[in-house]
């Protein structure tokens, strides 16, 4: 059975995410693996590499919110490779199928990432409008916003600003949120399009969190003929969850 999340479920995750340990996905000790340590699967000429604990990026705790696999795909198959985000599952004990997310899904629903990690270690959960960006020491700004204490102002003395954390005030970050998908994700996602036999391709892919039902999943990539839509074979690697 596949099942997609609604993303208001998503949503919901987000204010959740700085209490939830980050789950990673760590190869079986029977799964060949490559001297980095990603996991590998060969069949019809195609070599798929996995890695489920290489995210590094913002959001920091992206593995909190979805389920964030890097992969390269090698295509020797002499025939073209259709890349499609439908061609890629992570299934689980449960046997429930966790879909590929494109990133752009997540725009659309207005989704954001949100808060950052204060000096003391704490999580600052929040959404709102933020201030002016630039690195350097700086004046008292103010900004509007949802926060750990509710909606009002947040007054920021002298200090250094930081554009991805926000200014510091006490032992309390706050940082502007960043719709989801962030530029990061966008720019490290998995492209869809035809992989030319000999072509190679790097990216990631954000599924659907396993992390609350699954213990292990697989990972599943369905190979595709660009011109012909043939399925011609399947890729599978087996993963531990690990919290």
């Amino acid at each position: 059975m596949r099942t997609r999340a609604p993303w208001p479920v998503l949503a919901a995750l987000l204010l959740a995410a700085g209490c939830v340990s980050q789950t990673t996905l760590q190869p079986l000790p029977t799964t060949p693996t490559t001297q980095a340590g990603s996991a590998v699967s060969e069949a019809e000429g195609v070599r798929l590499v996995a890695n489920g604990a290489a995210w590094r990026g913002n959001p920091s705790n992206l593995e909190n919110i979805v389920t964030p696999v890097q992969v390269r795909i090698e295509n020797q198959s002499g025939r073209a490779l259709r890349i499609d985000y439908d061609h890629f599952v992570l299934v689980g004990d449960s046997r429930f199928e966790y879909s590929a997310l494109a990133p752009f899904e997540l725009r659309e629903e207005g989704l954001s990432a949100v808060g950052g990690s204060g000096v003391d270690g704490n999580v600052a959960l929040g959404v709102g409008i933020g201030s002016s960006w630039g690195w350097g020491p700086g004046p008292l700004r103010s900004s509007y916003g949802w926060g750990r204490w509710g909606w009002g102002p947040g007054w920021y003395g002298p200090g250094w600003y930081d554009p991805f954390y926000g200014p510091y005030y006490g032992s309390y970050a706050w940082r502007p949120p960043e719709p989801l998908p962030t530029r990061d994700m966008v720019r490290k996602s998995l492209p869809e399009g035809t992989l030319e036999t000999g072509g190679t391709l790097t990216g990631f892919l954000y599924f659907q969190n396993v992390s609350e039902r699954e213990g292990h999943v697989t990972l599943q990539a369905r190979l595709v003929d660009a011109r012909t839509g043939e399925r011609f074979g399947t890729l599978s690697i087996p993963f531990v969850v690990r919290s």
